[in-house]
């Protein structure tokens, strides 16, 4: 339990300097966005068991990779629930590239390129839980279906900010969708 604290209070602390992963709204609509993720390193820990791999996640950043480098905090942490699957991924700082990135030490971690691509997006705040994951994830699956937008994966969630900042905390909820972008020639 101490090793736990130790870790989110260490966490706070680089998350109030953090670099944010980068996304351009394509359009926004009824309280939702609609968002380009360019690709981008991550580094993940999946488990039948939610909310488990942060730990494991701080020590790769924290050194325990190839490299014994530490690499900064980034934000949002992503998570995925599904059934009997879990995951939580860390956003690796853009300076990191398929070539550069160290390897975890810790096999039960993969590092990858996340290949990006459109999503909606549908923010609240207050401290997540499954009851808020599962009304917002709902609120924007029927807002996609409103307006035609096909979903084209599952559901993810994102957290901004460590658990020691009490107010204007950021969530999210992420789902793929299918979109075609007319280009002006």
């Amino acid at each position: 339990m101490k090793q736990f604290l130790f870790f989110f209070m260490l966490s706070s602390l680089a998350m109030a300097q953090t670099e944010m992963q980068s996304y351009s709204v394509i359009q926004k609509i009824s309280g939702a966005e609609i968002r380009f993720y360019p690709p981008v390193m991550m580094a993940k820990y999946t488990s039948k068991n939610e909310g488990s791999g942060f730990g494991k996640l701080f020590g790769y950043i924290s050194g325990n990779n190839t490299n014994n480098s530490k690499i900064a905090m980034t934000t949002p942490v992503h998570m995925e629930k599904k059934t009997g699957e879990n995951s939580m991924a860390f956003v690796l700082p853009k300076t990191f590239t398929d070539v550069n990135t160290p390897q975890p030490n810790d096999s039960s971690l993969s590092v990858f390129e996340d290949r990006g691509g459109y999503f909606a997006a549908i923010r609240y705040s207050g401290y997540t839980n499954t009851s808020k994951e599962k009304e917002y994830t709902k609120i924007l699956q029927k807002l996609l279906q409103k307006e035609n937008i096909a979903a084209s994966g599952s559901p993810k969630i994102l957290v901004y900010n460590s658990p020691y900042k009490i107010i204007n905390r950021r969530n999210e909820i992420l789902i793929p969708i299918s979109l075609k972008v007319e280009k002006n020639d």
